[in-house]
Formats: C-alpha cells, sequence, structure tokens
C-alpha cells in the first residue's frame, strides 16, 4: 500500500537553525551586566556643596567651631531676669540654651553671651527673647 499522497506522520522533521544555539545562563549573565552598566550610568554622583555664609561673622565670634551642644546655664550676664515668674523665667532659660546663637560660633545663645559678652547677635537675642516672654504674659489668652 504505497500512497502518492502527502500524509502528516511521514512529513520530515524540520531542520533545526543554522548557527550555534545561545544558551538561557549567558543570556540572563549578558543582561545583568547590561542592567548593572545601565544603572552606573544613571546614577548621579553625589554633590559637594558648601553653604555660603547668610551674613558676615562679627569680630568677636569664633568662624569654625564644632556641632551645636545645648547649654545648661541659669544665669546670663546682663540680663535681668528677677521680673519674670518662675514659668517664664525656665521658658526664656529654656530658649536661651537651646536655640544656637546666629553668629556661627555653634553654642547656644547662652553659652555665647557668656563667652562672648561683647557679641552684638547674641546680646540683643536675649533681649528679644526676654521682650517676647513679657510680652506673652501680659497678652490675654
Amino acid at each position: 500500500m504505497s500512497s502518492n499522497g502527502s500524509n502528516s506522520s511521514n512529513a520530515a522533521p524540520t531542520p533545526p537553525p543554522e548557527g550555534k544555539p545561545r544558551s538561557s545562563a549567558g543570556m540572563v549573565a549578558l543582561s545583568v551586566i547590561l542592567l548593572a552598566g545601565l544603572v552606573w550610568a544613571m546614577a548621579p554622583g553625589r554633590a559637594r556643596f558648601t553653604p555660603s555664609p547668610l551674613r558676615p561673622v562679627p569680630a568677636g565670634c569664633p568662624e569654625t567651631a564644632p556641632d551645636f551642644t545645648p547649654s545648661d546655664i541659669t544665669e546670663i550676664a546682663g540680663a535681668d531676669l528677677s521680673a519674670l515668674s518662675k514659668e517664664q523665667r525656665s521658658r526664656v532659660l529654656y530658649r536661651l540654651n537651646m536655640e544656637p546663637c546666629p553668629c556661627k560660633c555653634n553654642v547656644s545663645i547662652a553659652a555665647c553671651k557668656m563667652s562672648h559678652p561683647n557679641c552684638p547677635l547674641c546680646g540683643d537675642l536675649v533681649k528679644k527673647i526676654i521682650a517676647e516672654e513679657k510680652a506673652g504674659a501680659e497678652t490675654p489668652k
């Protein structure tokens, strides 16, 4: 029984594609390398900025100092805290010891006033903070 018609079971298999077969592991490795190169190329470098001073440093204050450290000073030379109530005095001392002096000496306003009595910035701030506390007490709540 021979037949000249085409039979699907007797069809010749398709030949394999020409060239070397590509390995899956090689493709994965190549993809990872290309992805790493893309990430490296897109990652911005770290900028190294230094802030410019907002105002010149007064003559009596040091220009460089370590990080800010709060103080625990309870008496401020030249500041009359006797007119304040106990709560007001505590709030004033808290602010003077916890807020940094703007003259860039990196100490609290109270510490700057004690170590640099001629610093014009901290002297004015001490008066301003005491005046704000007095004004807050006079305002009805």
